[in-house]
């Protein structure tokens, strides 16, 4: 006896073939998601009424309580019109949640990318201007996990405005580094591994020895914007790239993300 016939005998129900557990699996797959979603939240509480609700409305059938299944009944439709207005916050983080799903992510990975860029490339130059020193790391192929729990975490959406304010000098996240991961800010406060070549200028400051160093270790690429000059300098592979405007800037942050783009594509 196969799998797909004991499963047969043990739900009592006509033959089961792979299309139905691939069908079973998705709706697991999103009820684990949902459950995730409301955990921790007023959710939960909504979640084990209705359950309770419909243990109660399938009691009534069984027991023949016509007066309390047809009360249930009745008032179903005005539960989901009144979880609606009162859990509309919850409802649209998890759409959010769900919009940022891989598979969403990867359909609108161009547009995101631009404006992923844009926000980088004001925020640096905005930075710039102010001669406001600042260290922004943007994680590639190799993880940060290790940086990012040393730091102070904030899962915000990547905005310029918000950077800004981060390295003001009087925020408490602006001692350390941004990790910025995809479209969204992990981590600020976050201490970088020091570089520990001889042969580097005794002008660069700690910012820079900081983003070379981290460039040392992985494959992660820094923007940093020194507080003496508001020069803006860039640090990919054990090399720093110092006074770049925003022109350039912006063509090799796009470059640099077209080219992991591309190569996990081939991959």
């Amino acid at each position: 006896m196969n799998v797909l016939d004991w499963l047969k005998d043990l739900l009592g129900r006509p033959a089961l073939d792979w299309w139905d557990l691939a069908d079973i699996a998705i709706v697991s797959a999103l009820v684990y998601e949902v459950l995730k979603l409301i955990r921790g939240t007023r959710a939960v509480q909504m979640a084990v009424g209705l359950g309770l609700m419909a243990g109660l409305f399938y009691f009534s059938r069984w027991a023949h309580l016509d007066t309390v299944n047809w009360l249930i009944r009745n008032i179903v439709g005005y539960l989901v019109f009144a979880a609606i207005v009162l859990f509309q916050t919850d409802i649209r983080r998890a759409l959010a949640h769900f919009g940022r799903a891989r598979f969403f992510r990867y359909l609108t990975r161009s547009e995101t990318d631009d404006e992923t860029i844009e926000e980088l490339v004001v925020a640096a130059t905005t930075l710039a201007a102010r001669k406001t020193g600042a260290i922004i790391v943007v994680e590639r192929d190799i993880g940060l996990r290790n940086y990012i729990e040393g730091g102070i975490p904030l899962d915000a959406t990547l905005t310029y405005d918000l950077m800004v304010s981060i390295f003001q000098p009087s925020s408490p996240l602006h001692d350390g580094a941004v990790i910025v991961q995809g479209d969204r800010i992990a981590a600020a406060g976050c201490f970088l591994p020091l570089t520990t070549n001889p042969r580097l200028g005794k002008e660069l400051g700690t910012r820079h020895r900081a983003a070379i160093g981290l460039s040392e270790e992985t494959d992660a690429l820094a923007i940093v914007v020194s507080e003496e000059t508001g020069a803006i300098s860039l640090a990919l592979d054990k090399a720093i790239e110092r006074g770049i405007d925003d022109d350039r800037l912006r063509a090799r942050l796009r470059s640099l993300v077209m080219r992991r783009r591309s190569g996990r594509n081939e991959k």
